[in-house]
């Protein structure tokens, strides 16, 4: 078998015992904790009187939190991705832009390392199943990494490999991480991050289970079977494990990538990204719910848009999917009464709830729904929307009166839809969303 074994210098060991990841975090602890002391002397020998929050939100230490957490992976580093999409409204830009690193970088596993995962799972001679296999990786995020192999009748394969130890230390990195944020006020504490944990803990659970990723990916592409808009990989069960995925390697341009590009593939991809999630939501009650970028990449040869991660996919409650269709509804009629019946049934408020918090959820909501509502195009390059919806955001985040969380699965539909207006920004996209709604609203 032919292979390719560099040397990686930038590959870091996973740690997997409990103890050697608390460790970590107590290294970061104190390295945050020094650096803050460092600040402190320096604003102090300048004559100036820093305030705690300045101190320890320098871009050194908030190098050292990206730095820390990528080496951790896991849980550990989904935090710091969760916190990138879901919390930048909240958080300082500097953290922000550095924790918004982590949503495509990772540290690799070393070969012995590796070695010792795919020993486990496939056997001492598991490299005679195949003609080769790249021992660099092709790709390292949060939970494991993705290697370049071929079968022995030539099928060029991206193989996704399992960081050992991820799925044991999930609830106990998520809670360190959460402990070390309270302990060194990197975030505000007017932030309640209890939802957003809950929430990455329920998800990594899933998500660890590669077994389970496959089962998903072979139904969404049953579901997709009728559209030459989208590209997935399939399966190649016989070597899939719990901690090893085995698929078709396809490949597209990132999304990111296509700024540069005309306006025309830009609304294209958007467009797309937005008939799918309705889709999703509307016709196959079942929904990828990760919006990170790198999920997604655009085929130029063929115009497809690329989908290629289904951890994170779920089943949706019908209720759920019917009380959204009258969101759309109300919506589109201007119905403000209906939008109040869809979103205390849906469970963003209830009867308890102040008129002043639901008044605000209203207007978020319409807010959310502007683009639907627009005729023709919506231009998100031109758009001041996000800074409104962020204003608006802030006015109930803050207000500590107002404690109500919604159900889990409204957690996760919202991330995806806000990731999908995070990309049509991106792109500065003009988009004709209802266009792109099923017949059912036409």
């Amino acid at each position: 078998m032919s292979s390719n074994k560099p040397k990686d210098e930038t590959a870091q060991k996973v740690p997997q015992s409990r103890f050697a990841r608390l460790s970590r975090m107590g290294a970061l602890a104190t390295g945050i904790a020094g650096g803050m002391v460092a600040e402190g002397v320096r604003q102090l020998a300048k004559g100036n009187r820093p305030k705690v929050s300045q101190m320890l939100l320098t871009p050194a230490n908030a190098r050292r939190l990206a730095d820390q957490l990528s080496r951790l992976r896991g849980a550990a580093m989904k935090v710091g991705q969760l916190l990138s999409m879901d919390a930048g409204d909240f958080i300082p830009a500097e953290l922000s832009d550095i924790l918004a690193r982590l949503r495509s970088n990772a540290r690799s596993m070393p070969h012995s390392q590796l070695q010792e995962v795919l020993r486990s799972n496939w056997g001492e001679d598991w490299e005679q199943q195949f003609a080769f296999f790249n021992f660099k990786p092709i790709a390292a995020a949060s939970i494991g990494q993705v290697h370049e192999a071929f079968t022995r009748d030539g099928q060029r394969l991206a193989i996704k490999i399992q960081y050992p130890g991820v799925r044991e230390s999930i609830d106990s990195d998520i809670d360190n991480v959460a402990s070390l944020f309270k302990m060194s006020g990197v975030l505000p504490k007017e932030l309640d991050l209890k939802p957003l944990l809950e929430q990455a803990k329920a998800q990594l659970h899933e998500e660890a289970d590669y077994l389970r990723e496959a089962e998903s990916l072979k139904h969404y592409r049953s579901l997709l079977n009728d559209s030459q808009h989208f590209l997935m990989p399939e399966v190649y069960e016989q070597w899939c494990t719990k901690n090893i995925l085995v698929m078709s390697h396809v490949q597209g341009l990132p999304v990111e990538s296509l700024t540069g590009h005309s306006q025309a593939l830009r609304d294209k991809v958007a467009s797309l990204a937005f008939k799918l999630f309705f889709r999703e939501l509307f016709e196959f009650r079942f929904m990828q719910t990760d919006p990170n970028f790198a999920n997604f990449q655009f085929c130029t040869q063929t115009e497809r848009l690329v989908l290629l991660d289904f951890g994170a996919s779920r089943h949706l409650p019908v209720f759920l999917v019917e009380q959204y269709g009258c969101i759309v509804d109300a919506a589109l009629s201007g119905n403000r009464a209906g939008l109040d019946s869809a979103a205390r049934a849906i469970g963003y408020y209830d009867n308890n709830t102040l008129a002043r918090h639901r008044e605000l959820v209203l207007d978020l909501i319409e807010l959310a729904c502007e683009p639907l509502c627009t005729k023709g195009e919506f231009d998100f390059g031109h758009s001041d929307l996000a800074q409104r919806i962020r204003e608006k955001g802030m006015d109930l985040g803050l207000d500590r009166d107002f404690w109500h969380v919604p159900p889990v699965d409204a957690l996760f539909l919202q991330r995806k839809v806000g990731g999908v207006f995070l990309l049509a920004s991106r792109l500065k996209a003009r988009v004709n969303i209802q266009a792109q709604l099923p017949e059912m609203f036409t």
